[in-house]
């Protein structure tokens, strides 16, 4: 894994002297100033770039992606993984059972309508009880910790939904489940933001996030082949295997590091200089790359001890930068989940309004978005350190409503012709309901493949857009001693919209099927403008860099700066150049 974090598309932004940059002492140390004298040598290149000390870093501290180190930090990036498995196999978990007989045999909560509100939402409001809980055990106890209690919640919850015989038995096993999502999915990104190095980081935090995948394709799978087991088994068995990732989390935890910002925050900064030098610096302590996070970090945690004060969040509010960087959390907390990626939930119910009717089709075709939408995340994850964050969330959430606004135009065509065909089948005597199951037989087909063509494309542009995001800005926004603090409050936000979708969706599509998403169309527009006029540019520069960056009086503008460096042939950064 590499990459130089190179701008070549920031030309049109003006340029920023290095002495406009601070910390100031690490560019001195790590590449001299100039104004250009070294740029005249054979094969040198004038290379623009958002922080100049940390791209000539990672040119001339090469980590080896297959050391025995690196594969470690492979690894615990995996266990983080892991934890949105979790998360993400609940996605498309209850998806699948709802559409199953045997679990509406036991329970009769219909596909929509009240009672699968409750189910879907009661997951929601366990991790919003759970967020505060969450930022306390990994601020105080570490992240590892937090992974590892968080599991136990899941396996618990697991358990109570996996044997209920009462609907009240399985909306109490939701609950806590949510609980644990919470407290996992706090802890995880964290840790996988704090270890990976500078230049790995948007890839690194991506796949964390990319997690979601990794739990909702293999619940889509289980809960169809599940599908044609004729007991109660056919849904208890997708229940049980929630736990599983789990049950790798919790055994794999006691063989990770620390997070190096953790240490760093809590006093322990031996530990913390040695995971550097051990994981960022090859081994060699006066790595350039380790010297200059080891004081960028030491200079960005705060010794007021507000991380120790579990009520005290008015860090994240009180403050110019505090604001700013909540802006962030804020629009990819809501956004990430009010974009129409919420209808997911009720895909079985959406693939009905557009014409497909049999329960094992939806679930094959629960299949196929989750798998292509999971393309559509990791071909952004492996170009997330490359690609500029606003940009990709700019143009990415206007495509989505023009997908949206697609699919909705042919629904709508598909609607008339399916209330036609309806009525066409009740003046041949058909009774109404067969009237309604037979309608299809007088709709254009090329209409409904049309709708489903248009939100299986907004799937994958979603999921291109915001799922490695999801993971990368709250991280990014927030420095390491509220980071804990502002992703509970994430969380909590995320779980908040998930509760309007889970709860809102089913009734919604219930009373107006189709017209409900275009409330996301004109939504969507409304998140493209906002991204525009406050989204800040994280990609470049190293997490305390950023202090600098949210500190300006107009940080979208100050992020969008960038300073020149001379590269020479053999790739050794020669000079920053000062205006």
């Amino acid at each position: 894994m590499s990459s130089h974090g190179s701008h070549d598309g920031a030309s049109t932004e003006k340029h920023l002297a290095t002495h406009d940059i601070a910390p100031t002492h690490d560019a001195i140390k790590i590449v001299p100033k100039g104004h250009g004298q070294t740029a005249t040598k054979p094969g040198a290149q004038e290379k623009e770039v958002r922080n100049a000390a940390l791209f000539a870093a990672i040119k001339e501290s090469n980590i080896k992606p297959w050391s025995k180190e690196s594969i470690h930090l492979y690894f615990a990036i995996f266990v983080a993984f892991c934890c949105a498995c979790a998360n993400g196999y609940d996605g498309s978990l209850m998806t699948g059972i709802i559409a199953m007989d045997k679990f509406q045999n036991q329970f009769h909560t219909g596909d929509t309508g009240p009672k699968v509100s409750v189910i879907f939402s009661l997951y929601t409001v366990g991790a919003m009880v759970g967020a505060p809980f969450a930022a306390i055990l990994s601020d105080r106890f570490g992240r590892k910790k937090g992974m590892f209690i968080g599991g136990i919640f899941i396996i618990v919850g697991s358990i109570i939904v996996a044997s209920s015989s009462k609907l009240a038995q399985f909306v109490v096993g939701r609950f806590v489940l949510g609980l644990g999502i919470a407290i996992m999915t706090v802890a995880a990104p964290a840790y996988s933001i704090e270890i990976a190095p500078p230049h790995w980081r948007g890839r690194c935090t991506g796949f964390y996030n990319c997690g979601w995948f990794g739990g909702s394709i293999p619940a889509a799978c289980i809960t169809y082949g599940c599908y044609f087991i004729k007991s109660n088994w056919s849904w208890r068995i997708p229940l049980i295997l929630q736990a599983f990732t789990c049950l790798i989390v919790m055994s794999s935890v006691f063989f990770l590091p620390e997070s190096p910002r953790f240490l760093f925050a809590n006093g322990r900064d031996a530990e913390a200089v040695a995971f550097l030098v051990k994981y960022h610096g090859n081994g060699d302590p006066n790595s350039k790359l380790v010297l200059l996070e080891t004081e960028e970090m030491r200079d960005g945690i705060r010794t007021d001890g507000v991380d120790k004060v579990w009520w005290d969040y008015r860090p994240l509010f009180m403050t110019h930068s505090g604001r700013w960087r909540m802006a962030q959390v804020l629009m990819i907390s809501i956004f990430g989940q009010f974009s129409g990626n919420g209808l997911g939930y009720f895909n079985t119910v959406i693939f009905k309004n557009i014409g497909v009717t049999s329960t094992s089709q939806q679930l094959a075709y629960n299949i196929l978005n989750s798998v292509i939408s999971a393309i559509g995340a990791l071909t952004a994850v492996s170009m997330t350190d490359r690609m500029p964050r606003r940009a990709v969330l700019i143009i990415g959430t206007f495509m989505c409503a023009a997908a949206l606004a697609t699919n909705s135009g042919l629904s709508a065509t598909l609607d008339k012709q399916t209330q036609r065909g309806t009525q066409i089948n009740l003046n041949q005597g058909m009774n109404e309901q067969d009237a309604k199951d037979n309608a299809y037989l007088h709709v254009d087909s090329n209409y409904a493949k049309g709708a489903l063509a248009a939100y299986f494309l907004f799937n994958v542009i979603f999921s291109f857009t915001y799922t490695p995001l999801q993971g990368v800005i709250p991280t990014e926004a927030l420095e390491t001693t509220i980071r804990g603090k502002g992703l509970a409050l994430s969380g909590f936000i995320v779980n908040a919209m998930g509760f309007i979708n889970q709860f809102a969706g089913p009734i919604a599509l219930h009373n107006i099927g189709y017209k409900y998403i275009f409330v996301f169309v004109g939504w969507d527009l409304i998140e493209t403008v906002a991204w525009y006029f406050f989204g800040v540019e994280s990609q470049g520069r190293t997490l305390e860099q950023l202090e600098w960056v949210y500190d300006q009086p107009n940080p979208v503008k100050a992020s969008l700066k960038v300073e020149k460096v001379v590269v020479q042939a053999d790739g050794h950064v020669s000079e920053a150049i000062v205006a």
